[in-house]
């Protein structure tokens, strides 16, 4: 399928580099290396997205990004130096980039102003947190559920644009379970599992009660919830235990959420999660550096889905999703 559009697609600035250093290796396809890739905005990118039928990538900063800043100044700064970096890429090439942009979650007003800046200014489509935000020390983390965000939330359901909630690995003490299984970290499993809880934290905290207009993305087909929320859901009906939540799990994953194909290039999980999802809520993605464009195109191309739901996934439910005008 040609003119697909792919939106977790990750670039850095020299600032965060080192904090994604332990997920690097040498690209499989060749000499590249993921570093390289992420600092670039344009020469590799664009021709990897014009050799597989990509017209446009929405960009993020990859993890852990700003939320592994423990400082809140320096993490506002660095969110916004990063805006403005991403935000001079897509002016040059507006015809292939928009942009999510990074916020400093340590600071929930800093976080609302930048956001506004980012999305008013700029003109952001949307925003990419990598999960929870260490804040004050290396050793305190905060997730997205504190109430302390609850400021954030309204202002992001007032501004109507997309949050994409993305992985990062969780903390040390979350990670007991795994310390000598070193091939289980990151994207083979870890992440996954983190990001899954993360989102089920929000939906029980009745934050979509609060907002109900809030949208958001979650990669890898869900993080694993299509397959699992209905167990989740069948025993929080028989021991609620106070859940704040006033419906169950899969209405707000159906209601509020979107997930996209980022690093699961399988048809049997694409199926299971139209069926639970719709294709209307389910949109193309690569995962790139981390994964090739040419991995997730080959699968995509030929997955045996409809073709009106392909072209759905591949490109409109983004054009839709973001309000994009091209």
């Amino acid at each position: 399928m040609n003119n697909k559009i792919g939106l977790e697609e990750h670039y850095a600035i020299p600032d965060v580099l080192e904090g994604s250093s332990s997920f690097f290796r040498r690209d499989n396809k060749g000499d590249i290396d993921i570093s390289t890739r992420l600092l670039d905005l344009l020469d590799h990118r664009l021709n990897d997205m014009d050799a597989n039928g990509i017209q446009i990538t929405i960009l993020s900063l990859t993890s852990p990004g700003i939320q592994g800043i423990f400082r809140p100044i320096e993490a506002a700064d660095t969110a916004r130096r990063a805006n403005d970096r991403l935000a001079e890429t897509v002016e040059k090439r507006s015809d292939r980039f928009f942009g999510f942009a990074a916020l400093p979650m340590q600071d929930p007003e800093a976080a609302i102003l930048e956001m506004r800046r980012a999305v008013l200014e700029l003109g952001m489509v949307g925003v990419l947190v990598n999960g929870y935000s260490q804040i004050g020390s290396e050793d305190n983390s905060v997730y997205l559920d504190d109430p302390m965000y609850r400021p954030f939330w309204a202002e992001l359901e007032k501004l109507d644009v997309s949050f994409y909630l993305h992985p990062r690995s969780p903390m040390p003490e979350n990670a007991r379970l795994l310390a000598d299984q070193p091939w289980f970290h990151g994207a083979a499993w870890a992440f996954g599992v983190e990001t899954a809880t993360h989102a089920l934290r929000l939906m029980s905290s009745g934050l979509f009660d609060d907002f109900p207009g809030l949208k958001f993305l979650l990669g890898h087909l869900g993080e694993g919830l299509p397959f699992v929320i209905w167990r989740t859901d069948h025993f929080l009906q028989k021991r609620k235990l106070g859940i704040p939540a006033k419906r169950l799990m899969i209405d707000y994953m159906n209601d509020n959420f979107w997930f996209t194909t980022s690093g699961m290039f399988h048809t049997p999980s694409l199926i299971q999660t139209m069926i639970e999802m719709s294709s209307d809520r389910v949109l193309f993605a690569t995962d790139y550096p981390y994964e090739n464009m040419s991995d997730a195109s080959e699968w995509f191309d030929v997955c045996t889905i409809s073709n009106v739901d392909k072209f759905k996934i591949g490109r409109q439910n983004a054009i839709d999703l973001f309000k994009l005008k091209i």
